[in-house]
């Protein structure tokens, strides 16, 4: 077994999404992907295909929105969207402490925190998406 899995954000992640549906297949990669596109190269997908999971910091609360990895979040949009006031990206000691996973591996499930989550539906183009799953070397598809 890869050591990958035993790391602690990386069985949060499995346990939360083998919860929701047992069939979802695991996926470690040789090398670390730090960019959707190194993603979507190592699995031999379409970069759309990745889910980027993006943390926002509104004027009192925190979302994560699911980005296509082809796609940009727009702030204005979330703002608007969502008439919030203000939005902006979270610091990355803010990710780490509101999800419990570190930027470039925050999966879409298993947070610390419970959270308001948004899914971009650009991903509905695909038939097999796939998101980080705790690390950037681990990946659910």
């Amino acid at each position: 077994m890869n050591s990958l899995l035993n790391k602690e954000p990386v069985k949060r992640a499995e346990k939360a999404i083998k919860a929701f549906n047992s069939n979802l297949e695991i996926i470690c990669l040789e090398k670390t992907a730090r960019t959707a596109q190194d993603a979507a190269t190592a699995l031999g997908c379409n970069v759309g295909a990745i889910v980027k999971s993006l943390l926002f910091k509104t004027e009192d609360n925190f979302i994560l929105c699911l980005v296509s990895g082809d796609k940009r979040c727009s702030l204005n949009k979330l703002k608007n969207i969502f008439n919030f006031k203000d939005v902006s990206m979270a610091h990355p000691d803010e990710v780490k402490k509101i999800t419990g996973y570190t930027i470039g591996g925050v999966s879409p499930v298993g947070h610390l925190n419970k959270l308001k989550i948004y899914i971009d539906n650009n991903l509905e183009r695909f038939t097999t998406i796939f998101a980080e799953l705790g690390t950037q070397t681990a990946y659910l598809k």
